[in-house]
């Protein structure tokens, strides 16, 4: 913080919109991070309006079979969640997070026109598949295919990109509006993530119930031109703030500082690092719970009242300590920096697995939900919309959490958190074990009651089991989003170095990325290693009655388990880099 000419108190590292400092009691607070969650309803009702329903889409107009569908809804769902990183990674280095968000709405809502007039166009879509009464198809049902298909994907993977950039950038945006070196600031920052889940969950709800049931009742190119305007609109709305943000001045490639620093450590000369206990520099540590700035420097102005710089390398990963005398020229504070990074990494890979499991939702279960009686009342509801039931209680909950749990966890632990970001992450790996094994026994029951019914090779009609079995695994797997989701993003934001926030909050839809991609592999494996001497595959087939879905359903909670136990060696171990002191 400095003060200006004019008496005012400039953030340091922060300017406007305009590019001019940015001042203190103007910009950033919670206002400014209010116009990111209305953003974010807008947002995520664009994007999910579309990703919720899309595997219906792609079976009944381009007459993709269900295994194909699910990894084609799997393959942009990661690459758009992947994408996020190349937002995250451009917010950091050269660009502001408020210009990143512009763009990505921009080339998104191009995506989306492109869908749109697809959708709207029936010379642009594959033919209709048409059957005389008693003969064969008239029309055959051929997937789609040549520029159509052409056209198809350069919708969907523009949508992808624009939607990556807003995931890198908007919760980042959002959460540098606080002063993360006041304890209000700090406790403000984990209110808005915790709201920006709530948020988040608002624009689902709306897309899984109301954009649902245009899609599949007036037409898909109702249900694109929805999403369509969601997202133009989302632009007005995002630069109404524009006077009240505090945009962090980018500071250079963060993928440059850490290849100087493993680099440097690699080719030092064993022997030459940085000794730890005869010098009498300060030395930064990290505990087990985290609070406080994430910044060393401000470590030092916090505990001995001095700006001064640590002059010695922490222990974590020690052999990356010779990187500072190395000829590299590599400081402490870029040690440091990256030694969080890597240690972050871990923590994210323990959670790829949670998010295959999410991607069931958007997949198999809804093709499951599709063979059932969905019937409430007089009213049918579409099975795209099965995601209002966690969507609904991540809604109730987060208020919950935010204003009663975490106030008495404070109380109960007497610290600033309550509840640290790994203990959230772990009870959302936990709830996902139960959904996983929630599931295998639903589709166990569905099975039974089609082979009594005799209705195994039935598709055209529902099975006289009601859909609302399926809700268990959504319940499930909605809760365990809010934990892991919430925790993951104020994790990587809080723990990583300021010049590489953007990029490691990232890190969060990337999981999520990385989990619809190991769906898919798991699906392609599971179908390869099960479909030998002419056995038929579990997860093959135009009939879902004739799947092994329950057998996948339990391969993926032992695997859920024993990512588990991988987690809870790491988080035992982790320490807390803005819980840091520094001992002189």
């Amino acid at each position: 913080m400095s003060v200006m000419e004019d008496g005012t108190e400039r953030w340091e590292g922060y300017v406007d919109w305009r590019n001019r400092p940015a001042v203190r009691g103007r910009h950033g607070g919670m206002l400014a991070a209010s116009f990111v969650l209305v953003v974010e309803v807008l947002e995520n009702l664009a994007f999910l309006a579309n990703a919720s329903n899309l595997v219906t889409y792609l079976m009944g107009f381009m007459h993709y079979s269900p295994s194909q569908s699910a990894t084609t809804v799997t393959n942009f769902m990661g690459t758009a969640f992947l994408l996020a990183l190349l937002g995250g990674f451009l917010s950091d280095a050269f660009f502001t997070t408020y210009a990143i968000y512009l763009i990505s709405a921009f080339i998104e809502f191009l995506g989306l026109v492109i869908l749109t007039i697809q959708a709207k166009t029936p010379s642009l879509m594959p033919p209709v598949c048409t059957k005389a009464a008693g003969a064969a198809a008239t029309t055959p049902c051929e997937p789609v295919s040549g520029a159509k298909k052409a056209m198809l994907f350069a919708g969907l993977y523009l949508t992808a990109l624009g939607i990556g950039g807003i995931k890198g950038s908007l919760p980042s945006h959002g959460a540098e509006q606080f002063d993360e070196h006041s304890p209000r600031g700090r406790k403000g920052r984990s209110t808005f993530f915790n709201y920006f889940v709530f948020c988040l969950s608002c624009g689902a709800l709306i897309a899984v119930t109301f954009a649902v049931w245009v899609e599949d009742n007036k037409g898909w190119q109702w249900g694109f031109g929805i999403s369509t305007i969601a997202i133009l609109v989302s632009i007005p709305v995002f630069v109404a703030g524009s006077k009240l943000y505090r945009n962090k001045v980018p500071t250079g490639s963060p993928l440059t500082t850490i290849a100087k620093v493993v680099l440097a450590a690699i080719f030092a000369r064993r022997g030459g690092g940085a000794q730890s206990g005869g010098s009498n520099g300060a030395v930064i540590d990290r505990a087990p719970s985290p609070t406080g700035s994430t910044d060393m420097k401000d470590y030092c102005k916090e505990s001995t009242g001095a700006d001064i710089a640590a002059s010695e390398p922490s222990g974590e990963l020690a052999f990356l300590n010779r990187a500072v005398t190395s000829s590299w020229q590599c400081t402490v504070q870029e040690l440091e920096d990256v030694k969080i990074v890597l240690m972050v990494l871990p923590i994210f890979f323990s959670t790829i697995m949670l998010n295959c499991c999410l991607a069931q939702l958007s997949t198999f279960s809804v093709e499951q939900a599709a063979t059932m009686d969905t019937r409430v009342g007089g009213l049918t509801v579409p099975p795209a919309s099965l995601p209002v039931f966690p969507v609904t209680f991540i809604i109730l909950l987060a208020p919950v959490y935010d204003h009663v749990i975490v106030p008495f966890a404070r109380r109960a632990t007497g610290t600033e958190m309550g509840i640290t970001h790994l203990q959230r992450i772990g009870t959302g790996l936990v709830l996902s074990i139960v959904a996983m094994a929630v599931a295998a026994v639903v589709e166990v029951k569905r099975k039974n009651v089609a082979s009594n019914a005799g209705m195994l090779d039935v598709t055209t009609s529902p099975l006289p089991i009601t859909f609302f079995w399926i809700a268990f695994q959504y319940l499930f797997l909605g809760s365990a989003d809010l934990f892991t989701l919430a925790g993951l993003l104020e994790f990587f934001f809080s723990e990583a170095p300021a010049r590489m926030r953007s990029l490691a909050t990232s890190l969060s839809w990337a999981s999520l990325a990385l989990g619809y991609y190991l769906s898919s592999v798991l699906v392609t494996v599971v179908n390869s290693a099960t479909g030998r001497r002419g056995q038929r595959a579990w997860l093959q087939g135009g009939n879902l009655n004739h799947y092994h879905l329950e057998r996948f359903y339990w391969l993926m909670c032992v695997l859920s388990t024993v990512n588990y136990l991988f987690f809870l060696f790491l988080a035992i171990r982790y320490k807390y880099r803005n819980a840091g002191v520094v001992k002189g």
